[in-house]
């Protein structure tokens, strides 16, 4: 998707955040994963994949849920640019998903081994997190509504970080 539909929703002499990847890689090539709490006018988790040079972006409305029976709603945004990995603070009144935005919880990311960009554009993803707060293996696959393909469910695979409560704690 690339970074200009996300560039033409901010107007960067007024918000804080990251207009594009500046020059520096990640780490150790590991690819990164940050899930922000957004205080927008609804309050809902960004869930951002480090993905072909960008962070593939989903809005979570309830958040991630660690318990494998409950599938949570994740609608794909536009791609955010890598710097934005670091980025907290307040996005003003008036400009795009205004609102205080925090890092909920952020580490690496493994896709399974057959997890490509053919996959994502499939539209079903399986890989591991390695966060302070997400761990273990989850699967991203979107829906098949008509007209409606930004809609994914984010999914907890039964594994030894799984649990049976119903909500991750804020």
């Amino acid at each position: 998707m690339g970074l200009k539909k996300y560039q033409s929703k901010r107007n960067f002499h007024k918000t804080p955040e990251p207009q594009k990847n500046s020059a520096k890689q990640t780490n150790n090539n590991k690819l990164i994963f940050v899930v922000q709490k957004h205080y927008a006018s609804h309050l809902h988790y960004d869930f951002r994949l480090e993905f072909d040079g960008t962070l593939k972006s989903w809005a979570i409305p309830k958040g991630p849920s660690l318990n494998p029976s409950e599938k949570r709603l994740a609608v794909e945004v536009e791609d955010h640019p890598l710097d934005y990995a670091d980025f907290e603070g307040e996005i003003p009144e008036g400009q795009y998903g205004a609102g205080k935005v925090i890092i909920w919880d952020k580490g690496t990311w493994i896709p399974d081994e057959n997890t490509t960009l053919s996959s994502l554009q499939k539209g079903h993803l399986n890989f591991e997190l390695k966060g302070k707060k997400l761990k273990g293996k989850w699967s991203l696959i979107r829906m098949n509504l008509a007209g409606k393909k930004n809609n994914w469910l984010l999914i907890k695979k039964k594994d030894t970080f799984a649990k049976n409560e119903i909500k991750i704690a804020a």
